[in-house]
């Protein structure tokens, strides 16, 4: 069951770049190394952190597949197949790699701004489609268009195959619905970093973290805490964390924890446009945390 399979902290991971803006492969292997050893239960290749809307087909493919190749089974791989054109959409499940993948994450259409009706029919769709288990992901704040949490209890009770979702609503109270609401295999993970521990609290399953690139460790252990129910360990951890949360997505994401990677000496610190690096009083801002 996926909610046992995807349980703790799972990783968006970010795209690498070369100066030239080429993806660097060995960028991407100590980033993988390093949440590897920091703890993570897996993965997301593909996701919106690792600026896929910038990436080529040809380039989301290998780096999926690198990602196989470097993680070699030790840890679970989600990929990321969301976007507004469904019928592209339902061609990109046929034609990936997702044989060594453990579900499918897709982000809700972005501008389009479909009607609920329409996010059912679509997901229905690219569920039917997906050979992996398929998760929802709902960020309005980037997409336009909340997923309500009655269309989500709908699609977790109607489709089998649709068997999680990764929430970024940013309401506590559609959280909390959602969680009293699903069924029992219904896999429930936050994507807002800074709302994690109360999320958990309220019953949620793990994280998708951004963080977690950054942070793995301190990230890991305040999420296995939570599940724990130790919630007096897990806050000292988390309120430690809350100034790395404002500042990695201060301008925007993944700019910030591309610049603390960079601090790091894990990658190079280069984006591809529209996306540029941290203003330098942000930059210096956030290697002095890193430094704390």
């Amino acid at each position: 069951m996926l909610r046992q399979t995807l349980k703790g902290t799972g990783v968006a991971l970010v795209t690498p770049f070369t100066s030239k803006e080429d993806i660097d492969f060995d960028a991407l292997g100590k980033v993988i190394e390093f949440v590897m050893e920091g703890g993570v239960d897996y993965v997301v290749t593909l996701g919106t952190t690792g600026e896929t809307p910038t990436l080529s087909k040809e380039e989301k493919l290998s780096l999926v597949n690198y990602t196989y190749e470097k993680i070699k089974g030790r840890i679970p791989v989600v990929v990321g197949i969301g976007g507004n054109n469904t019928r592209e959409l339902i061609k990109d499940m046929e034609k990936f790699p997702l044989e060594k993948a453990t579900a499918v994450l897709s982000a809700s259409p972005h501008y389009s701004r479909p009607s609920q009706e329409g996010l059912i029919l679509h997901y229905k769709a690219l569920a039917e489609a997906s050979p992996k288990p398929l998760i929802l992901y709902n960020v309005p704040s980037r997409t336009g268009r909340n997923v309500n949490a009655s269309t989500v209890i709908k699609l977790a009770n109607e489709v089998e195959n649709i068997a999680g979702i990764k929430e970024a609503v940013g309401d506590m109270g559609q959280c909390i619905q959602i969680l009293r609401d699903r069924p029992g295999h219904f896999l429930v993970v936050s994507g807002d970093d800074n709302l994690a521990l109360p999320q958990l609290a309220c019953g949620m399953d793990g994280v998708i973290s951004v963080a977690a690139n950054s942070f793995p460790k301190k990230f890991s252990e305040m999420v296995n805490f939570c599940l724990k129910g130790d919630f007096k360990n897990a806050k000292a951890i988390n309120d430690g964390l809350i100034d790395g949360y404002e500042l990695l997505f201060a301008e925007n994401n993944p700019a910030g924890v591309k610049a603390a990677l960079a601090a790091l000496g894990l990658i190079k610190n280069y984006l591809r446009l529209p996306l540029v690096p941290l203003s330098e009083k942000l930059d210096l801002k956030l290697k002095a945390y890193l430094n704390k």
